[in-house]
């Protein structure tokens, strides 16, 4: 049953406490730094196929609508300021302000989405853990094809920031949908009913 409020994931593993907090920001800023090393260039976009949506999704929904986003824009932020954490090592603002940086900004809000569908106990069945992952996919979507329309691509937005990664972002979603539940089955005392 889908209740108006639960904890998730990470908060239900972690002691409460500030500082227990920003360790889980932190170390959901690295998962998603780690994940954006594994890069694979396209030759006909700017934009590469990275793990970063995958962990994205995976943070925001074990972190809730208030410490998710707060990973990604830390991660955003560790990138402007030089740390190499983007797609490939990268960094800096001309990332932002380049074809990727609609994608890096619709992280953020899609983090939100799914953490507040995820506080809402949409993370714990796997129909609607998948309905979440595709939300946040829609809004990742959603910015990232309206910066890099801003650009000129030989073969247009679609066939250069939509249709080559689809097939991928259904995998990610899956990985993450099938990941959540399961992680909720393993807690002694905790199924996949919502408390």
């Amino acid at each position: 049953m889908i209740t108006s409020q639960a904890r998730p994931l990470a908060l239900e593993l972690a002691p409460s406490g500030l500082w227990v907090r920003a360790v889980l920001v932190v170390l959901g800023s690295a998962l998603i730094a780690l994940a954006a090393q594994i890069a694979i260039p396209l030759p006909f976009s700017p934009v590469p196929v990275t793990g970063q949506t995958f962990a994205v999704l995976l943070v925001a929904a074990a972190l809730g609508p208030r410490f998710g986003p707060a990973s990604v824009a830390l991660y955003v932020a560790e990138g402007l300021v030089g740390l190499p954490v983007f797609a490939g090592g990268t960094s800096g603002p001309a990332r932002i302000a380049g074809p990727t940086g609609g994608y890096l900004a619709g992280f953020v809000l899609a983090a939100y989405v799914v953490g507040f569908l995820a506080q809402r106990g949409w993370d714990r069945r796997i129909w609607t853990c998948a309905l979440a992952m595709l939300a946040g996919e829609v809004v990742i979507y959603i910015f990232g094809l309206a910066a890099l329309s801003r650009f000129p691509l030989p073969n247009g937005v679609l066939e250069a920031g939509l249709l080559p990664f689809l097939i991928g972002d259904v995998y990610k979603v899956a990985l993450a949908t099938i990941a959540l539940p399961a992680a909720r089955r393993l807690l002694p005392g905790r199924g996949t009913g919502a408390k």
